[in-house]
């Protein structure tokens, strides 16, 4: 069969050779397939003055559809999806210009974490491990939002049950 080339592009297989690599490389669905991955990773205030400039899809403002597709050159961006970019936009200067601001609350709540697992480990060299426990109230834990985003976590890093987290059992003696 021999080998074949792969094209992340445009997530298409074919026998690979000098001839159909060129052909497949210079040839236009490969470079639309490959502005629009790279479309993916611009900068919204780009986008948003692009869509600005354009004027709106007559036929895609009647009937929802248009032939062209992404190759329009017409816009086919709903006020609201302008709108949207619009608040990325504004969020993005905010976080430049106030880097700290959303991680304020979750560095304290790290230094209150760590601060505690120093109390406990200091607890458990003297023993008095049961004292603390008991002097600890179940609190709720606060996880940043950002950590619950991410697809297929390992079971390690998922959040701990509601009801009070893992129950822990010592172990003192082994073997």
């Amino acid at each position: 069969m021999g080998k074949r080339y792969y094209c992340d592009y445009c997530d298409r297989s074919f026998q690979d050779n000098q001839h159909n690599r060129k052909k497949h490389l210079y040839g236009v669905q490969h470079h639309r397939a490959k502005k629009a991955w790279f479309d993916n990773f611009r900068d919204v205030a780009t986008v948003l003055n692009e869509l600005r400039r354009k004027e709106p899809c007559r036929k895609f403002l009647t009937t929802g559809q248009c032939v062209f597709g992404t190759n329009c050159r017409f816009s086919h961006m709903s006020e609201s999806y302008m709108q949207m970019l619009e608040q990325k936009i504004d969020d993005e200067k905010r976080r430049k210009e106030d880097p700290d601001q959303g991680r304020s609350s979750t560095k304290r709540s790290i230094d209150e974490w760590l601060s505690r697992r120093e109390k406990k480990r200091a607890a458990l060299t003297s023993g008095r491990v049961l004292k603390i426990e008991e002097e600890e109230c179940p609190e709720i834990i606060e996880i940043p939002p950002y950590l619950l985003s991410i697809p297929d976590l390992p079971p390690s890093l998922h959040p701990p049950p509601p009801n009070g987290g893992w129950k822990v059992t010592l172990q003192n003696e082994w073997g």
